[in-house]
């Protein structure tokens, strides 16, 4: 685990610009009068092309996913909720 850095509030203040370019995956913590008021992190520039077909082979796909079960009439205007085959007993 990385350990961030600590910096008092009147540190920060008089070299925030050259802090922020120099920022650390781990961030930093500003502190005031010894206690910690706050942590700075850096943006995650993570893209999503890893989350892209990460999933692939994983699902398994039931039923139509391009129906709604839902029949529709247009010459009536009303939908009609397509019946399911009711299962024997045995």
């Amino acid at each position: 685990m990385l350990k961030e850095k600590v910096f008092t509030a009147t540190e920060f203040k008089a070299k925030c610009l050259n802090i922020l370019e120099r920022l650390e995956p781990g961030g930093i913590v500003i502190t005031k009068r010894g206690r910690a008021v706050a942590k700075v992190l850096p943006m995650n520039t993570d893209t999503n092309e890893r989350l892209i077909g990460s999933m692939k082979g994983k699902i398994k796909i039931k039923g139509d996913i391009l129906s709604t079960g839902v029949e529709w009439n247009a010459e009536s205007g009303h939908a009609h909720r397509r019946r399911t085959p009711k299962r024997r007993s045995k």
